[in-house]
């Protein structure tokens, strides 16, 4: 059995891909999936059937060559794979009227249980369930319909009322495609009821960016350049201490906000002399694959001085960015606060009476890991090095067979960008920002 993955990627709406050794299995290439189906003659009138294994890459080729086989053996014998699959549902779901409808609360219900609650760490869980669980409670009437008699109009009504705030439409979007496709995989639907999240309102729902000063001030990638790096690191002696340091360890580490406020005592340790922070794997995006790894992080110059100032006064709590609280410092306090310096912003009158707003506008926390990532560039650093510095995945056969985990460049490149960084820095900036 041969899988060519690259020629899967590339397949386009309407094409398929056959699998050798493996005579029906094919890929089946729609606007919006690749799906796995069984094709074969009935045995009782010789007509051409399809049933539906299962979306691809969710589901592997392996798992799918699994399913071909039972459900050949099965017709070998004289069944029919699509009248045995329906059958086996219906008994499934019971013999009632009320038992046999498979309503659109009972397939939002098993996708959460079977999908979202086991795959997602519990912050994410929450907000997927709440949104979900919303679109229903709004709507009962959509709510006990029966899920494959959603149609395109039913979904676009349900995404038209809700493009007022296109990025949850979006995301909402996004998860009642995710749970019809776990439907279909599921065999609750059968393989020709269409997933009309998938295509409807497809590029309608573009965000207008956030709203500064009741303006729009549009969707930006921002990068700040060198001048701007160091004009905010003149002007850190201005925020707090938990903005001041937050800020620093974004530059320094190139890390995600929920990893670095995720800091706690027992991540850090020195070995050859050398400050490391480990992430656990758990605390990382990268925890739904199976391949990843812990993230290592040296620290030097500013970032350094931050963990062992903080290491040396840890709360009761264990979190290194400790509130004042006691509780732990959130990704969406900083950015909160980071957006609360900007002119325009709610607190607009009060920081200007104080001298804190912040001399560059319109950018995000997670502008300044897409900051120290391009300096890293800048300064000569390879991709695939930099890659592995600020966490991210190597693609498919690269990320199967490097095992390599790139300390000795972690601690050359991340030193490099530290001495460049200390170089924009005031020279006259006294000191680190006491703890409250």
């Amino acid at each position: 059995m041969y899988f060519d993955v690259r020629a899967a990627k590339l397949l386009k709406a309407g094409e398929h891909l056959v699998i050798d050794g493996c005579p029906g299995l094919r890929l089946v290439a729609s606007v919006s999936r690749k799906t796995w189906t069984y094709r074969y003659k009935a045995v009782a009138d010789g007509r051409m059937k399809q049933v539906a294994l299962g979306q691809w890459p969710t589901t592997s080729v392996q798992t799918a060559a699994t399913q071909w086989q039972t459900l050949r053996e099965q017709r070998g014998e004289g069944a029919d794979p699509v009248t045995e699959r329906k059958a086996q549902r219906q008994t499934q779901q019971g013999d009632g009227a009320a038992a046999a409808v498979y309503t659109v609360r009972r397939l939002v219900d098993d996708y959460i249980s079977g999908h979202i609650e086991p795959g997602r760490k519990a912050a994410g869980a929450l907000a997927a369930t709440r949104s979900l669980r919303a679109v229903l409670d709004a709507d009962p009437d959509f709510a006990d319909k029966p899920a494959a008699a959603i149609n395109r109009a039913a979904a676009f009504t349900v995404l038209d009322a809700r493009k007022a705030t296109p990025t949850a439409a979006q995301k909402l979007r996004s998860l009642l495609g995710g749970a019809w496709d776990y439907a279909l995989d599921s065999g609750q639907l059968d393989g020709d009821v269409p997933n009309w999240w998938r295509q409807v309102m497809r590029g309608r729902l573009k965000s207008k960016g956030k709203i500064v000063g009741g303006e729009h001030v549009g969707q930006q990638r921002r990068v700040l350049p060198p001048a701007e790096v160091a004009t905010l690191l003149a002007w850190l002696p201005n925020m707090h201490a938990l903005g001041w340091d937050t800020t620093a360890m974004y530059l320094w580490t190139c890390a995600r906000g929920s990893e670095i406020l995720g800091m706690r005592p027992e991540h850090v340790a020195t070995e050859a002399e050398v400050l490391w922070w480990t992430v656990p794997k758990a605390q990382t995006k990268n925890d739904r694959h199976a391949l990843a790894v812990d993230l290592r992080v040296p620290l030097f110059g500013q970032a350094r001085a931050i963990v062992q100032r903080r290491l040396a006064s840890v709360g009761e709590s264990g979190w290194l960015f400790e509130d004042a609280r006691g509780e732990q410092y959130e990704q969406k306090d900083f950015s909160t606060y980071i957006n609360s310096l900007f002119a325009g912003s709610s607190k607009d009158k009060r920081r200007q009476s104080e001298g804190l707003i912040l001399p560059m506008a319109h950018w995000t926390p997670h502008n300044l890991r897409r900051t120290g990532r391009t300096l890293l560039a800048q300064l000569g650093c390879p991709n695939e090095i930099g890659e592995a510095i600020i966490g991210h995945m190597p693609e498919n056969i690269v990320g199967t067979y490097n095992a390599y985990t790139y300390d000795a460049e972690r601690l050359h490149w991340l030193g490099q960008l530290s001495t460049y960084l200390s170089g924009l820095a005031p020279a006259d900036q006294s000191g680190l920002p006491a703890l409250p």
